[in-house]
């Protein structure tokens, strides 16, 4: 049975609705999924016919225009023009639709104003010739500006569409069948018929089908991807459960509490959609110029032609060829590729570091961040425990503590056994299997060696008070320090301790020192125990800290920093933080981390290094500085030819400048793109 990518139900292979992408069949239970599921890829299809049809016409028009001279040329370039105006420039009219609805201004409407100037006179010079005092004509233009701006676009949305969206993702974990008992018999069933009071049995190495409480046998259950917890949870009659966490132990019988759009994992989809669509789209730098530019060149286009008609006794035809040469000169042509360039020479910067930007708006908001939010299992720690500290008591050396241990735990797949015997591994300490060997649930391991020696490794249930009271001070100094202690006892006599904690990375500190020297307020929110999550605050210098968070709490904390005013980026790399790494205004992943935060990070830190979180941020103020040039540059030659076209000069050269005004488009936009591009590639000597 397969499941739909955009709602997550199950659905029939043989009835359902289809479609394939990249060679993979993918089923819907309705047409309105099929078509959420394709828009996004109808819109690059659409995009790329644009381009397919503007670029070939656009390079004969140019052709046309500067190389080759053909009889009736000029009829030739406005039907390909026309084509170009009309078809591949079509989404700016859109554009202009929106930008009516907004009662603003935006880039799509200074685009659409320009091209249309340049199309619409040079249309009428090519059918009424003697209409304008001026012959020539801008299709090359209208044509060029339109390929590019479109270019530009695509480069953005080919980063965008390459990621698939978190929810996916989320559904993807949701476990699919259930083994149901019923009565004597054990049937397997789809999640979705699971009901709550349902009796099911979780075998080793299975997903909890749904939340639930156990009431039968005993296991260690990993919830990191859901709790944040580090540690594998110990988990016994009475106890509950969380659906898409992973049993690692022992079989486990369960009853249904919670199923369907009740539990845990499906109120973290929902929570991350939500959170998806209530982020309002970051306002394009372009947009906001334009939104100023496009009045003010309307503006003088007007006035400009209505004063030289009213106080200097031009002719109508001449007035009308003032404004469309105000508005055909301002039009910037390097305003498609001021941001796509910029960033494209950032995102092949980020990936040298082992950094991936997922989209523009990733970059701009880097730019911006003034609040880091930081969870801590798999982001700030390794994300697994290992052996920090060995005591040994009574003449014993650690290695003799370490050889005991690893002895009992050598068949054990609970992950403290596998830290405990990595680091004997390590110490090149040759282990033989033990005679015996018993699992104590929640207490232990008990062992017999070749020697005949009875070896308890466990926690204070295995010994005596009496015999523990010596060690009970270190054992809570390492406890405090957030270190989970194994007593290792040999005959019923403690011989020393094992700590083992979720280590620091070796850049977590540098990071963190690295955000409060560049003033970036820095917080710790996790799913870890209080315990523990206070010592590793401690150790890296963070004041601001929330242990034992839900992925609501975390998200609330985000929110309530956003009301504040503050620029919000998140980093972490489990499911329980997919919701903040979507609400965030940034949300940065790591990249050894689930792919749900993969998916709905904008950033993705693949080396797996918490430092390169603050390379990115870096890394994006440099590309906004960039951006910003560009965007200058864009418009700046035009800026300076407004007044030329608005006739400045007649008075010196008379009306015949505007015979040379082509010319001084096609240096303008020339011109502007080259500084564009040398601008862009700066940002190769970028350095933290």
């Amino acid at each position: 049975m397969a499941t739909d990518p955009v709602c997550g139900m199950n659905v029939d292979e043989h009835t359902s609705i289809t479609a394939a992408r990249a060679g993979k069949k993918y089923y819907f239970c309705s047409t309105s999924c099929k078509i959420q599921f394709e828009k996004p890829e109808r819109e690059m299809r659409g995009l790329r016919n644009a381009l397919l049809v503007s670029w070939p016409l656009t390079v004969i028009v140019a052709v046309l225009t500067y190389a080759v001279s053909l009889p009736y040329g000029n009829y030739v370039m406005f039907i390909l023009a026309s084509v170009v105006q009309f078809y591949s420039g079509q989404r700016f009219y859109a554009g202009i639709a929106d930008a009516i609805k907004n009662r603003s201004s935006n880039m799509d409407t200074l685009i659409a104003i320009g091209t249309t100037a340049a199309w619409a006179y040079s249309t009428v010079i090519v059918f009424f010739p003697s209409a304008f005092p001026a012959s020539g004509i801008y299709f090359d233009t209208s044509t060029i500006i339109i390929s590019l701006i479109l270019t530009g676009t695509y480069m953005q949305r080919l980063a965008e569409t390459k990621a698939s969206t978190a929810v996916s993702a989320l559904i993807a974990i949701q476990p699919k069948i259930a083994h149901v008992v019923k009565g004597a018999r054990v049937i397997d069933v789809p999640i979705e018929q699971v009901k709550t009071g349902d009796i099911m049995l979780v075998k080793p190495g299975e997903k909890i089908p749904t939340d639930s409480v156990v009431i039968g046998g005993s296991s260690s259950v990993d919830e990191s991807t859901i709790t944040g917890e580090s540690i594998p949870v110990e988990k016994k009659i009475a106890d509950k459960v969380i659906g898409g966490t992973m049993n690692m132990g022992g079989s486990l019988k369960i009853k249904a509490t919670k199923v369907g759009q009740d539990t845990a994992l499906a109120q973290i989809i929902k929570i991350v959609q939500d959170a998806a669509s209530s982020k309002v789209p970051i306002q394009k730098l372009a947009d906001k110029i334009s939104s100023y530019f496009v009045p003010v060149v309307v503006l003088i286009g007007i006035g400009s032609s209505v004063a030289w008609y009213a106080f200097w006794g031009v002719g109508a035809n001449f007035a009308v060829l003032i404004f469309v040469s105000v508005l055909i000169i301002a039009c910037p042509c390097a305003l498609g590729i001021a941001t796509p360039a910029a960033l494209l020479v950032s995102s092949g910067k980020a990936a040298k570091n082992g950094i991936l930007v997922k989209s523009g708006e990733s970059l701009q908001m880097a730019s911006k961040v003034d609040t880091v939010v930081l969870d801590k299992t798999g982001t700030l720690t390794k994300g697994k425990p290992e052996v920090t500290e060995i005591v040994a008591v009574h003449g014993y050396s650690n290695n003799e503590v370490l050889r005991f241990a690893v002895t009992a735990e050598i068949n054990s797949e609970h992950v403290l056994g596998r830290a405990v015997a990595e680091k004997a591994r390590r110490n090149r300490i040759r282990v033989a299997f033990p005679k015996k060997f018993s699992y104590k649930q929640g207490s232990g391991i008990i062992a017999t060696d070749n020697s005949g020696k009875r070896i308890a490794v466990g926690s204070r249930d295995l010994f005596t008070k009496e015999k523990l009271a010596p060690l009970e001070k270190k054992i809570q100094a390492l406890e405090l320090d957030g270190k989970t202690t194994l007593i290792v006892g040999v005959n019923g006599r403690p011989i020393g301790l094992i700590a083992l904690a979720d280590v620091l990375k070796e850049d977590s500190k540098r990071a963190i020192d690295a955000f409060k020297r560049t003033n970036r307020d820095v917080w710790l929110i996790t799913g870890d125990n209080q315990r523990v999550a206070s010592a590793i605050a401690r150790k890296l210098g963070i004041t601001n800290l929330i242990a034992e968070a839900k992925p609501q709490e975390k998200l609330k904390r985000i929110t309530a920093l956003q009301k504040e005013g503050h620029i919000v980026a998140m980093v972490g790399d489990g499911v329980n933080d997919a919701p903040a790494l979507t609400k965030a205004d940034l949300g940065i992943a790591v990249g050894a981390g689930t792919d749900v935060a993969i998916q709905a990070g904008g950033i993705i830190l693949v080396q797996n290094k918490v430092y390169d979180a603050f390379i990115a941020l870096e890394l994006g103020k440099a590309t906004m500085g960039k951006i910003r040039q560009n965007l200058f540059w864009a418009f700046g030659y035009n800026i300076v030819l407004i007044p030329v076209a608005a006739g400045v000069l007649i008075p010196i050269y008379t009306t015949s400048i505007y015979s040379f005004l082509p010319l001084l488009a096609a240096f303008a936009m020339a011109f502007s793109s080259v500084t564009v591009v040398t601008n862009s590639l700066l940002l190769n000597r970028f350095k933290v």
